[in-house]
């Protein structure tokens, strides 16, 4: 089943109940969902793998857990680090990445390292550029 930003627009509580509909519906029917969001805390929340693209291009592909707790690519400590924390003390002690500049055209995309136009600089939050971009 194809899930394209399920619970983006939901309030906390409908957004608990829609996923914990879709994970009761997955182990009655064995569903396989590829399942489509912004919000890496619901990805990994739901999935086994994830696979972030930036511009359309897989940058960082693995288990769950390890690509939400222990990303090595920019964008997805960005992704990471935009889903909100369920306790609200974490969430304010949290840093956010923010990207840096305008991502470049999809349909037009630059040659070489399409990401280092909107990296970020490099800070104790963020992965280093240099392993992403070569």
């Amino acid at each position: 089943m194809f899930c394209d930003e399920p619970v983006s627009a939901l309030d906390v509580s409908t957004r608990a109940q829609v996923l914990g509909l879709l994970r009761g519906l997955q182990r009655e029917f064995g569903l396989t969902y590829l399942f489509v969001s912004h919000d890496l805390g619901v990805v990994e929340a739901m999935s086994d793998r994830i696979a972030v693209m930036y511009l359309g291009s897989i940058v960082e592909v693995g288990a769950a857990e390890t690509v939400a707790r222990s990303y090595r690519h920019p964008y997805t400590a960005s992704l990471v680090s935009a889903s909100p924390a369920p306790d609200p003390l974490a969430q304010r002690a949290r840093r956010r990445v923010v990207l840096n500049g305008d991502p470049p055209s999809a349909v037009d995309p630059p040659g070489g390292c399409a990401f280092i136009r909107v990296a970020p600089s490099p800070s104790r939050s963020a992965p280093n550029r240099s392993r992403h971009c070569s």
